[in-house]
This record gives C-alpha cells, structure tokens and sequence, in this order.
C-alpha cells in the first residue's frame, strides 16, 4: 500500500490556501461573513498559513441552524477560515483517496454527482432485472445522524493507514475533534427547545 509521507507542506501552502479560496468562494459571495473575510484576504490567508506553519491553529466552533431539504435537518457550520482550510485539506487528501473510493459511489464526488448516480442506478435496474423482466428489489436506507455518530478514531485510524505525516495527522485530528457529537447534541436541543415553545 502506497503511503504519504510530506503532505502537510502541500497543505499549508499559501498557494493551496488561495486555491482552495477560490473554490470556496465559487457559490457563497452574497454571504455577509464571506464578504467579511473577503475584504481582508491576503490578510487572512497569510495569518492562517502562519498559524498552520507554527502549529498554532485551532478550529473555531460551529453555529447550528435548521434547513429543510426536504426533510428537517440539523446542519452545524464552521468559520470561513475554517471552511477554507476543510477545502484545502481536500485538495491534496481527494488525490490520495480519490483513486480507491468504490466506482459506484456518487455523492461528493468531482465528475460524479447525483445526475450520473441516477443515471447508473437505472443502468442497473435494467441490467438486473433483464429489461424489467424479472424481479428487482432496491434497498433505500439512510443512516440516523450519520456524521454525528462517526467514531473518531475509526475514521482517524483510516486517514493514518495511508498517511505517515505527523504534522498531517495533528491537522486531521484539530479538524476531525473539533465536531462534538455532546455539543452538537446539546445544540440540537436546545434549538429543539426554542422550536417546540413557538
């Protein structure tokens, strides 16, 4: 198994920290903490790289909120730095584990998405029922509070098998042990609260 040994400079580096901006900002411009962070970039970019560099970096906490999509759902969001450096992150870790994700897998993905996902699900339904032939069963399943119930050092564990950068695996650690499922669950509640006295 092949295994990353200098991956922390890659993502660190004020050029990755820019582009992954860029990418960031793609969507999210009329946003006023985006416009905020936006004013000072260079600013901000250089500060978070020095902070990465001296290992000083600490993630910021997450505002939860309520969206319906169409079920309601319970979404925790970062700062815009931290936002930032998650697609940085992504940057040099997509080409790591791009390559062995499963072929079938869609959500998320560059050159995947949900149109291709439906157009491959239908491919299989004909395949396995022969042209609707014979019969076909699907299984549609949704895991309950799936990212909430992640168990760290699982996860953390994986990222380790493939990546033998110190400095790496401390970022990776900040990032993933900056979500609490205890705070998340304790917001969840409380904003649950608020809904119910209305």
């Amino acid at each position: 198994m092949k295994v990353y040994k200098d991956i922390y400079r890659l993502i660190i580096a004020p050029e990755n920290l820019f582009a992954a901006w860029n990418i960031f900002k793609s969507d999210k411009r009329n946003r006023l903490d985006v416009a905020m962070f936006e004013r000072n970039i260079e600013e901000h970019i250089f500060k978070l790289h020095r902070e990465l560099k001296n290992k000083a970096y600490r993630h910021g906490p997450y505002a939860g909120f309520w969206i319906r999509d169409p079920k309601m759902r319970h979404i925790h969001k970062a700062l815009v730095r931290d936002r930032v450096l998650h697609h940085a992150i992504f940057r040099v870790l997509n080409l790591i584990f791009e390559p062995i994700f499963i072929p079938t897998s869609y959500s998320c993905r560059i050159g995947k998405g949900s149109h291709k996902g439906m157009k491959k699900v239908a491919y299989m339904l004909r395949k396995e029922s022969q042209n609707n032939l014979r019969p076909c069963y699907v299984l549609k399943c949704d895991i309950r509070k799936f990212f909430d119930s992640v168990d760290h050092e699982i996860f953390l564990g994986i990222l380790r098998r493939k990546i033998k950068d110190e400095d790496a695996m401390w970022l990776l650690n900040e990032v993933v042990g900056s979500y609490s499922t205890t705070v998340a669950e304790r917001e969840r509640e409380r904003v649950q609260g608020h809904a119910d006295c209305r």
